[in-house]
């Protein structure tokens, strides 16, 4: 149940197929005896803030579902490794807790919530907090059809049906966690409120009314550096960057909302033509290897948020799994930025349009070769 909450899209998966898909279309054209010494220099800012690595966990709801130490962990594991801080409106860790516990940049993630002097007061306490951005989460206003949570009979807690019992048995380790800790709440929003149905809470509390007049009246309630959280497209950039938010947050929820939306990856070179190469561009969506964070570094973005890779290294093994979810990342980037031939991220962005080209179709790409080479048709899959 745990494990299909955190791995599934929406529908019938095909978003999040072709948001992972998207990058090995991508190729590397990599330049040679560049002349570089590793570890190479992945220092960078987001939000303004200076951070040691150019990607960082994307805020996600309940952690604390997937192990005990939940926002807690990923917050240490942001601070081991110098990079941003992202704490999702749904955390099961409250605002106070992670602002002591984590002094280095951070982003409070905010849903569109119906009741106005609920988001004054969260966003109060985040400004206390020492929290140096917010995100506006603009994809949500209906809450997605996951599958894969419905056939699961998925809740926080578990509803103790035979299923659940049966797989939670073969799940000690898991279940241990869960059993001996205190049940866990909507930390952010109301520490009264259990969390016992994610879709259900949040289709009561959700405002699908919120428009740009809103916008408007929440960036005049933050008052300080802000982002838009799913941009997929330029003309949409554009109108947020006249309302006034600083940052332009790429993303299609995981492909965990709407089904059949874009690959972010593909949208990100038109969204960094239309803003322009001044507003600050954040992507997140089906990154799983440095590999991918260099791609998006290469065709627009700033900087790079993962979700999946973290939340494994947390469910895995908590603060230490979280850590080393992100030395892997840290590796591979380096890697990849080496064999390109980029000494900085900086270079990165600045040469990556030469870089990053679309792979060419082949014969290969025929369902039938035969027919394709005796030109009896068929199609590029």
């Amino acid at each position: 149940m745990v494990f299909d909450y955190l791995d599934a899209g929406a529908d019938d998966e095909i978003s999040l197929r072709r948001g992972k898909d998207a990058y090995s279309e991508l190729e590397m054209h990599f330049h040679i005896l560049s002349g570089l010494k590793p570890p190479l220099d992945l220092s960078t800012k987001i939000f303004g803030q200076d951070v040691k690595l150019p990607f960082f966990g994307c805020p996600t709801a309940g952690n604390r579902m997937f192990h005990w130490e939940g926002e807690t962990a990923a917050a240490r594991a942001a601070a081991h490794h110098g990079t941003l801080y992202g704490l999702s409106s749904l955390a099961t860790t409250g605002i106070t807790e992670i602002g002591k516990l984590c002094s280095g940049p951070k982003v409070f993630q905010l849903y569109v919530w119906k009741d106005r002097e609920l988001v004054r007061e969260v966003l109060a306490r985040a400004k206390e907090g020492g929290f140096h951005a917010m995100a506006l989460t603009v994809d949500f206003t209906w809450y997605g059809n996951r599958e894969r949570d419905i056939r699961n009979d998925f809740s926080i807690p578990p509803k103790y049906s035979l299923n659940q019992m049966i797989e939670a048995v073969k799940k000690p380790a898991w279940t241990y966690d869960f059993l001996s800790h205190e049940p866990y709440t909507y930390a952010c929003i109301n520490t009264e409120v259990p969390a016992d149905s994610l879709a259900a809470f949040v289709n009561s509390q959700i405002a699908p009314e919120f428009d740009w007049k809103d916008a408007e009246w929440l960036l005049g309630e933050w008052n300080n550096a802000s982002a838009v959280k799913g941009v997929c497209r330029p003309d949409d950039a554009i109108k947020a960057v006249e309302t006034g938010f600083t940052t332009m947050w790429v993303s299609n929820h995981g492909a965990r909302q709407l089904e059949t939306s874009p690959a972010t990856i593909d949208v990100l070179p038109s969204i960094r033509e239309a803003v322009g190469p001044n507003v600050e561009i954040i992507m997140d969506g089906g990154v799983q290897r440095g590999t991918d964070i260099c791609k998006a570094l290469a065709l627009g973005a700033d900087s790079v948020g993962v979700g999946k890779p973290y939340l494994y290294g947390l469910a895995a093994g908590g603060t230490e799994g979280v850590i080393k979810a992100y030395d892997i990342l840290k590796v591979e980037l380096d890697r990849a930025m080496g064999l390109l031939g980029t000494g900085t991220v900086d270079d990165l962005k600045k040469r990556g349009p030469g870089l990053i080209k679309r792979r060419h179709s082949s014969a290969r790409d025929y369902p039938d070769r035969y027919a394709y080479e005796r030109g009896y048709g068929g199609g590029v899959i």
